[in-house]
């Protein structure tokens, strides 16, 4: 029922805006010395601009985009044909993997954890005024909102069975509201990676990216050797997460919501496949 009401909230929220947006989301660039309630009021308006931007770019789609889509479609199937197996290699080796990892992996994706890490990074960037900071952390925010719409929408609506129900991963039950057919996408996945990916897209070195995204792998892999997801649940989320935060990323950008540095060089992410190998490529 919360979960209905939240998201009933989010599309009024949308409607609303769209009609309004000139009005109540103008805004203009603060300065240094601007006020912690200034600055947080623009924060805000520009995480609601992000979200709504991440919400309706479908509509403005190119062949280009459907292309993509197409593919990750695709990749996804074949990917699919092994999630059995991975799934009872991952399972019959959780023994092995040490307790920490996986309580690590459990704690760190749930949205309790999640929001009270980036309810810290915001704070600390509106108190001493840290513009890098604060966009971080709209930049999670935004792309958090969106990608929790999403992936609650999904796992209701394809009702995929989770491998600890010990059945097989094509066993879906649409509209199911039982916790062990909502596999798909994997929610601990989506918020690590869009955290991961936020912070990471910070840093120039290609060390440090890779640093934050080792961290962020930390919850998706925990949950495969639990047994709560398929390969194919893990690797959705992860596309989703990328898709979203590089879509509200460039939005910020363009609308000179807050400082960026020249982009010089960028991740492109390509998900890829052909023979017997299949993977998400990113290209510094």
């Amino acid at each position: 029922m919360n979960k209905n009401i939240f998201l009933f909230c989010i599309v009024v929220l949308l409607l609303f805006l769209k009609g309004n947006a000139q009005n109540i989301l103008k805004t203009e660039k603060l300065s240094d010395t601007s006020s912690v309630s200034q600055l947080a009021l623009y924060d805000l308006k520009q995480s609601i601009k992000g979200i709504g931007y991440s919400f309706t770019r479908p509509f403005h789609w190119k062949k280009k985009d459907f292309s993509t889509m197409g593919t990750i479609a695709i990749g996804s199937l074949i990917l699919s044909t092994i999630d059995d197996e991975s799934s009872a290699m991952f399972i019959r080796n959780e023994p092995h993997v040490p307790n920490f990892f996986q309580e690590a992996g459990t704690r760190f994706g749930k949205p309790q954890v999640y929001f009270i890490v980036n309810a810290a990074l915001y704070g600390t960037g509106l108190f001493t005024k840290s513009e890098k900071l604060r966009k971080t952390s709209i930049l999670i925010i935004s792309s958090s909102v969106t990608t929790g719409v999403i992936q609650s929408l999904a796992k209701t609506t394809f009702g995929r069975a989770r491998p600890s129900q010990n059945i097989k991963s094509k066993e879906f039950r649409f509209w199911s509201k039982e916790p062990g057919f909502h596999s798909l996408p994997s929610g601990h996945t989506v918020l690590s990676m869009t955290m991961a990916h936020s912070i990471a897209k910070q840093f120039k070195n290609p060390w440090s990216k890779l640093s934050v995204y080792t961290i962020g792998s930390i919850a998706p892999i925990s949950r495969l050797f639990s047994g709560a997801h398929w390969l194919t649940d893990v690797g959705i989320a992860t596309v989703l997460s990328i898709v979203v935060v590089d879509s509200i990323d460039n939005f910020l950008f363009k609308t000179n919501a807050y400082d960026y540095p020249k982009r010089e060089k960028l991740i492109s992410w390509n998900f890829s496949f052909s023979g017997k190998k299949i993977g998400l490529v990113g290209r510094f």
